[in-house]
């Protein structure tokens, strides 16, 4: 992993909650290119969106019994169509425009495992550098509740942070951050911006985002997605069973940026699609470590210790085949 200068000068950062084209890749990136640009044109050097944004959340695994396979099967070959391969040219296409703004973005996709059977699904968060490259993925460890009927689980290999000119940057998916060693080891690693991508909202939520800040003397970027009852498509069969006579708003979205001290430098955003602005102090990232530094000086490591796991975990591994074994002679 390559060391970069921390910046020492201030700069904004932007948390987008925005409204995905429901199970529709190819616009929905198209849409997410946009909002970078408009984050860049703001003047964020960082730009989040919120989990699973490209294709979109798959909400129906709240609402459909799991008995009903038929349905189940329907949705899930509809998401595992629109899923996001990495690399591919929806990737491409994120990393162009994330280069043309001149931005860092972190950006919540359901990944296809490429790498396997290409059937299977991944919660996973997408690193992309101001050139256009790609950074690195994480895949979310632990899918919650319903969310195992469409997502695998990820591995150690990806609980990482990355060295950046603006800091050191990482993060965890939705209730990964209940997981207290997942944030530990983000800790550790050094996170100074946390990225903190969800479907999650209310005030449980938000209190979590004020946490893991002090917790962790780091800023927060919370972004969740904005979604409408009429944002999900008719044509899907589920929309009338889970949604018919509820609330106008599926998710209200409660995106906030919180700064190393727990508060909230970007308020709540609730029932709008909009663009969170904030100014991290690299110099503030600092100065709060002195009074505490849960992976440094608060730290005793002669009492607890953390191991983590860091290798990938394969599917398959290949190799060169066995050699035959030896004759042996008749006697």
């Amino acid at each position: 992993m390559a060391t970069h200068e921390p910046d020492a000068h201030a700069f904004r950062v932007a948390a987008v909650q925005a409204t995905p084209v429901f199970l529709d890749r190819a616009a929905t990136v198209e849409k997410a290119c946009a909002l970078i640009r408009e984050a860049g044109q703001g003047g964020a050097r960082l730009v989040v969106f919120p989990e699973s944004f490209i294709p979109a959340y798959p909400d129906w695994v709240w609402g459909v019994p799991a008995g009903e396979e038929g349905l189940l099967g329907e949705l899930y070959a509809e998401l595992l169509e629109q899923a996001v391969e990495i690399p591919s040219a929806a990737t491409e296409r994120l990393g162009r425009a994330a280069q043309h703004a001149g931005v860092y973005a972190v950006i919540g996709v359901t990944e296809r495992n490429v790498e396997a059977s290409g059937a299977s699904l991944y919660n996973t968060l997408l690193y992309v550098g101001p050139d256009g490259a790609l950074l690195g993925k994480h895949r979310k460890l632990v899918p919650t509740g319903g969310e195992r009927l469409v997502w695998a689980q990820g591995d150690g290999s990806t609980l990482r942070v990355y060295e950046t000119p603006l800091g050191r940057l990482g993060g965890l998916i939705c209730w990964e951050n209940y997981m207290p060693l997942a944030r530990y080891t983000l800790y550790a690693l050094g996170v100074e911006l946390y990225v903190a991508a969800t479907w999650d909202r209310g005030e449980p939520w938000l209190a979590t985002l004020r946490h893991i800040a002090k917790e962790g003397r780091c800023y927060v970027l919370g972004c969740g997605t904005a979604l409408r009852t009429r944002d999900v498509p008719d044509r899907l069969a589920f929309k009338q069973r889970v949604y018919s006579g509820g609330d106008e708003w599926i998710n209200v979205g409660h995106s906030a940026i919180v700064g190393p001290d727990g508060e909230f430098l970007a308020a709540p955003a609730e029932r709008t699609e909009t663009i969170l602005y904030a100014e991290v102090d690299p110099h503030a990232l600092r100065a709060r470590k002195w009074m505490l530094d849960v992976a440094g000086h608060y730290a005793r490591p002669d009492v607890f210790q953390l191991t983590v796991a860091t290798a990938a975990r394969p599917m398959l591994r290949t190799g060169a085949p066995l050699a035959p074994p030896a004759a042996t002679e008749a006697t």
